[in-house]
């Protein structure tokens, strides 16, 4: 198929929706409502100042996305850059909720402008964390999806302390095309005419990164500027679009590789074919998902709706793609020196566990300042702090042990429950059993998490089997797991169920309405998978070694890989029922006393285990003080201390 007669075909069902559409807002009399100029007439106002220019912008906005995704990946060589995965999107996002927040009055310099600031430095930041890689396309993608990650987290925070005035910023932040006038259409077409101007000025240029740097320079062409230039007007594409209708998820990716796919080699004929292939895509799903609500009070958001799209899409693509540079490996982390005596260091690592867990129950802030309780006031606030405790810690403990599995089952130094997509597939099967049956138990609750936990793990393995699960597609696949389920988050915190407080706090990982039973619960739950990972830990020491290795000493590796998977799962759901599905600790704690000297898998888990617990609690307590009365939910605090923490080391590999 070509790119035309892809787009002829997207074209038609176009219409075909467009005429269905038109007949749903005035039926029976939309063609007259669009010919006959009656402004008393309710059908013709519907038409032509609501779903013509709701239909006129999507056509935009899916244009200026392609348009950015198209000169992104030229520029950085990658096929699976664009404005989600490398940040720019959230970024501009975030830069408005700031804005809004703090300085209302530079709104009236230019939405626009404070969204192209906010993209800018989120793609500065990705730059900084990839720069020392020479810019590899799997490290590129993964310090920007990380970025997009860590950027939306401090949105969350502020939505929670602000969900008043920020009540409409979840629909739009969720990507809303929704129009009441022509506005929108004239502030974005004619910036979007400049864009592509500067697009069609460049082409030719940018054609010449196709060759590697030497044979460019030789040509005369200043590579630093010339990046500098295309990726800046990318970033002033997505910031146009962002200012207008909000973040949408993933029609930067899925135009320019539809239209490559579909045979759109040079970079004239993706220039050509991608704007128009977005703009016919977005605009489909958006008549598709009018269509699907009509009258319903159910707000599905556009731009999540792309990303439930999208995600999958990642995942279908990420077998076809060439990725020329490898991401970091176990080896480019380098070796430790073990430890001369990891049993005194794991008690000594129990020792400050047990010591937060004091602090955590006795040390806090009042009306009066700090206080160190007495017997009077421990009554009336232990019976909610112990609970608080021992989730954190429980859930701290599976954490680290996921993470300390994946780890050293897969070799890779970035792998995590969070990371692979474990967490938010626990978290999709979490929020499909509380919005179907609101009254489910524990044990419901933990039977759906770990059906989707193995989902996920399912979906993993097809997709890099073939792969040999090389890291980099790992990782890819996984977190384009975690979009599939921000995207289902959007769609619920915007679609205004009255259960959305409760699922927000859980979802930031707020133990706040965790029970003694619960945390007993989840207490147990930690203690009877750890015993039952100890007995493996020689499988733990073999793995890392490599599969021939591990064959030649009589393992039977696949088996011992779908076992050890089957326990991350129990072990990620019941951490994500406390502290929600991205919380890094699955990723700090086994790096920390890998760090240490904890080297053998049975050290290793231990040392981890005594850091997991220790990271939840202490980031439960801080979340609990450092806003105080206002409360920083643990999941959260864990995800912005366990984000910057990674950032850190990806820069230093």
């Amino acid at each position: 198929m070509t790119p035309a007669r892809l787009c002829g075909g997207f074209s038609i069902v176009l219409l075909v929706l467009a005429t269905a559409g038109l007949q749903q807002v005035a039926p029976g009399g939309w063609a007259a409502a669009l010919l006959t100029l009656d402004g008393d007439s309710f059908r013709q106002i519907a038409v032509l100042y609501s779903w013509l220019p709701r239909l006129v912008i999507a056509l935009l906005s899916g244009a200026g996305l392609a348009l950015a995704g198209v000169l992104l990946q030229q520029t950085l060589r990658n096929p699976l850059a664009s404005p989600t995965t490398l940040g720019i999107a959230t970024g501009g996002q975030l830069g408005l909720l700031l804005a809004t927040l703090f300085a209302p009055a530079l709104l009236l310099v230019g939405r626009g402008t404070i969204a192209f600031l906010g993209g800018a430095v989120a793609m500065g930041l990705v730059f900084a964390l990839s720069w020392r890689r020479a810019l590899a396309p799997a490290v590129v993608v993964l310090a920007g999806l990380v970025v997009n990650l860590y950027l939306g987290a401090l949105t969350v925070v502020f939505i929670l302390f602000n969900q008043e005035q920020l009540k409409g910023l979840m629909i739009w932040g969720a990507g809303s095309l929704a129009q009441n006038n022509w506005a929108g259409v004239i502030g974005l077409a004619p910036r979007l005419v400049i864009g592509m101007v500067a697009a069609a000025a460049l082409a030719r240029t940018l054609s010449v990164l196709e060759l590697d740097d030497v044979n460019a320079r030789s040509l005369g062409v200043s590579l630093k500027y010339l990046r500098a230039a295309a990726i800046g007007l990318g970033v002033f594409l997505t910031a146009i679009v962002v200012s207008g209708v909000g973040v949408i998820s993933f029609v930067g990716l899925a135009a320019p590789a539809v239209v490559r796919l579909a045979g759109a080699r040079t970079l004239a004929a993706r220039l050509l074919w991608a704007p128009l292939f977005g703009a016919l895509l977005l605009a489909i799903t958006d008549l598709g998902i009018q269509l699907l609500v009509q009258d319903s009070a159910t707000l599905i958001p556009t731009g999540a709706a792309t990303a439930i799209l999208g995600a999958p899409l990642l995942i279908w693509l990420l077998p076809r793609v060439t990725l020329t540079r490898s991401a970091p490996s176990a080896s480019s982390i380098g070796l430790v020196a073990r430890h001369a005596a990891p049993g005194r260091l794991i008690g000594l690592l129990l020792g400050l566990t047990a010591a937060m867990v004091v602090v955590a129950l006795f040390v806090g802030r009042g009306a009066d300042g700090w206080t160190w309780p007495l017997l009077d006031a421990w009554q009336a606030t232990g019976a909610w702090r112990v609970p608080r405790v021992l989730a954190s810690g429980a859930a701290g403990v599976m954490l680290a042990l996921a993470g300390t599995i994946i780890q050293r089952v897969s070799g890779n130094p970035m792998g995590s429950p969070e990371f692979l997509g474990i967490s938010s597939g626990t978290g999709l099967g979490l929020i499909a059993l509380a919005l179907l049956w609101p009254a489910a138990g524990t044990l419901a609750l933990l039977g759906a998490g770990t059906l989707g936990a193995l989902a996920a793990l399912a979906v993993l393995i097809v997709v890099n089997m073939r792969n040999d699960f090389e890291p980099e597609r790992v990782l890819l696949t996984g977190i384009a797991m975690m979009f599939l389920f921000d995207a289902v988050q959007r769609i619920v915190l915007a679609g205004g169920d009255p259960r959305t407080q409760k699922l927000l706090a859980w979802i930031s990982g707020s133990t706040y309405y965790v029970s003694m039973n619960m945390a007993i619960g989840v207490a147990v739950l930690a203690l009877v998978l750890a015993a039952l990972t100890r007995p493996l830990a020689a499988w733990l020491d073999v793995l890392p070694l490599g599969m021939p290795t591990a064959r030649a000493l009589g393992l039977d590796v696949m088996r011992s890989r779908l076992l050890l998977l089957l326990l991350v799962s129990f072990l990620t759901a019941g951490a994500t029922l406390v502290v929600g599905p991205l919380s890094f600790v699955g990723l700090i704690a086994p790096h920390m006393a890998r760090l240490l000297g904890l080297s053998r898998a049975r050290d290793h888990m231990a040392g981890s285990m005594a850091l997991g617990a220790l990271l939840m609690i202490g980031a439960d307590w801080a979340g609990r003080q450092l806003l105080f009365p206002s409360e920083i939910p643990a999941g959260l605090a864990a995800s912005l201390l366990g984000g910057a923490y990674f950032m850190w080391r990806l820069r230093r590999i």
